[in-house]
């Protein structure tokens, strides 16, 4: 939890997931703890990097959803990660507070905490550094999209707490703005689900993550 929480985003969605279990582990969870283990030993000496020249002024955000992803409950884990500097300076994978109705749903859910980050972070830069642009939330939903841009569409998505039109608020009053980006270059993905080698490594290089 320590490397989670200070140098490795690519472990946010392992741990968040083994620690559902921890007042009852079962003989399999002990068998993924090995996997992360062996993991953390092949990469070791894998850290982020950051880059002066690497969109200097700007923080690059991601939220995404797994929907249904939970069996045991059946809620969703919400994932974001906030890139400044060619690296990840903020990262969340947790499994929702509600059971989600909807991929549109989960994903306003996940929207939601990365617009709070989102607003936290320009205040903390605002007291550094000047930030050149604002910020644009990445997800992977049309829906999402047009539910944050059009209140028009909240005709089609009434079973959805209005607590969660707080993104379209902040999109409203110019705090950020929200589009749609393909699932092939959404780095959240990282923090909602397992991935294959390959999307994984792909996934660390986005969020700066690289072997020394």
């Amino acid at each position: 939890m320590f490397l989670m929480s200070g140098t490795r985003p690519d472990l946010a969605y392992s741990v968040g997931y083994l620690s559902r279990v921890l007042d009852k582990p079962m003989a399999e969870d002990v068998i993924r703890v090995k996997r992360v283990f062996r993991y953390l030993a092949g990469t070791i000496n894998k850290g982020i990097v950051y880059k002066s020249d690497s969109s200097p002024g700007s923080l690059e955000c991601y939220s995404d959803a797994d929907f249904g992803g939970c069996t045991t409950t059946g809620r969703s884990t919400s994932g974001l990660v906030v890139l400044h500097a060619g690296g990840a300076i903020s990262w969340l994978s947790q499994r929702q507070g509600i059971v989600a109705t909807s991929t549109t749903e989960s994903e306003i859910v996940a929207a939601t905490e990365a617009t709070k980050e989102i607003i936290w972070l320009q205040r903390l830069f605002g007291g550094i550094m000047e930030l050149k642009h604002t910020p644009v939330l990445q997800v992977d939903n049309s829906a999402t999209v047009k539910l944050a841009q059009n209140p028009e569409f909240h005709r089609r998505t009434k079973h959805i707490d209005i607590k969660y039109f707080f993104v379209r608020e902040k999109v409203i009053d110019g705090v950020m703005d929200i589009n749609q980006i393909s699932t092939e270059h959404q780095v959240a993905d990282v923090m909602t689900k397992p991935l294959d080698k390959v999307r994984l490594t792909y996934m660390c290089d986005r969020m700066g993550l690289v072997q020394d």
